[in-house]
């Protein structure tokens, strides 16, 4: 089964599909969204092509290991997300060409659903308790939202005050509440917010400071008892490595999307295991890149929630569901996901959907603000 064709398609709002083809016409599919840098990502399949055209398909770690030692790990996201979206697409082909979903070949179920949460927006009390009520509605029985706004170096009792009434707000709702700080939150302040926030019981605290604060982040470990989540921002097992050898995180959140697909996520679930560490894969992204997720949660005893980006406010115009025709594979029920049973990934892309939207490519560029101190984050 050799690869024939490598193809990519720019899907709104802001995703990049892969799909790969063999000589005898089996089709696998991948996502490589890398928010904000599809022309990039996209670029880095010109030397795929000529790398893998005439490759076998099924041999997924020497692809992957061509790839990494070739040079993509050190082009950081773009070119591991690439290689990520390509992986992806070879499990799917893979799987269809066995009859098996990736998850069996990875070592088979260890469960048969898994938690989901959704995000929530607000920046008052009542717009968190309208929103946190309507994803319960949905079935969800967990949110994250943003900590807080525009922040300065150092705290006040009215900031915190604040951000407590609005966990407070989705809690009364019923939701368990993960808080996000995006890692724009300044250590002397990060330091303040999560020892306030800590009688909440929240269900985590995400990248209360940047993952390059590697020491910030170890003492900020040592002083609350609420788990710090992190990892959107590293690529690969061995940007977890430090992390997880220094105890400054509890819960890891490779995107499989990003940290160079199934397999690679896979071995670094297995790191945090030794470690006694969770796993929550990030995923504010497509239907391919959920799908891929699923197949880790099936297969990974750590795996313990899964982020989702329905009705997520980045999906203007096209939604988690729209280019897929088994839509309940991806529906939660109960709060929980169930594990996808068919092969491959377990979905079914709207082929003919992708190709007429990918006609006008999307350009969707990460949104960008000035902070009190001056700087500038993403949002």
């Amino acid at each position: 089964m050799k690869i024939g064709r490598i193809e990519t398609f720019y899907v709104p709002p802001r995703w990049l599909f892969v799909r790969v083809e063999s000589e005898d016409g089996a089709v696998g599919w991948g996502e490589a969204s890398l928010e904000g840098h599809a022309e990039a990502v996209d670029g880095a399949f010109e030397a795929i092509r000529d790398r893998f055209i005439g490759h076998d398909a099924r041999r997924i770690e020497d692809i992957w290991q061509v790839s990494f030692r070739g040079g993509f790990y050190r082009g950081g996201p773009v070119l591991m997300s690439a290689l990520a979206g390509l992986e992806q697409a070879l499990w799917d082909l893979k799987g269809k060409a066995f009859g098996m979903p990736a998850w069996e070949m990875l070592g088979g179920a260890v469960r048969d659903k898994v938690r989901a949460y959704a995000w929530i927006g607000g920046d008052r009390p009542d717009e968190i308790e309208s929103a946190a009520t309507a994803r319960r509605e949905q079935g969800f029985g967990a949110v994250k939202m943003n900590a807080t706004a525009e922040l300065d170096w150092i705290g006040t009792p009215k900031l915190f005050d604040e951000v407590v009434a609005r966990v407070e707000a989705a809690q009364a709702a019923g939701m368990d509440v993960g808080l996000d700080f995006h890692g724009r939150v300044h250590r002397p302040m990060a330091k303040q917010l999560a020892k306030v926030l800590e009688p909440l019981g929240l269900l985590f605290i995400e990248e209360p400071l940047l993952s390059e604060n590697h020491e910030g982040l170890a003492q900020l470990a040592s002083l609350v008892s609420t788990p710090i989540a992190l990892g959107e921002r590293l690529y690969s097992r061995w940007d977890f490595k430090p992390f997880l050898a220094s105890g400054a995180v509890d819960i890891i959140q490779p995107d499989l999307s990003h940290a160079g697909g199934i397999l690679e996520c896979r071995k670094i679930a297995a790191m945090a295991e030794a470690y006694d560490v969770a796993v929550a894969p990030h995923c504010p992204l497509g239907p391919l890149a959920l799908a891929a997720c699923l197949q880790l949660a099936a297969c990974t005893p750590n795996v313990a929630i899964q982020e989702m980006s329905l009705g997520i406010h980045y999906n203007v115009g096209h939604d988690l569901l729209n280019f897929i025709t088994d839509k309940e594979v991806l529906t939660p029920v109960d709060g929980y996901l169930p594990i996808p049973q068919k092969p491959g990934l377990g979905i079914t892309i709207d082929e003919d959907a992708v190709r007429e939207v990918a006609k006008e490519r999307h350009r969707w560029r990460n949104p960008i603000w000035r902070q009190k101190d001056g700087s500038f984050a993403e949002w």
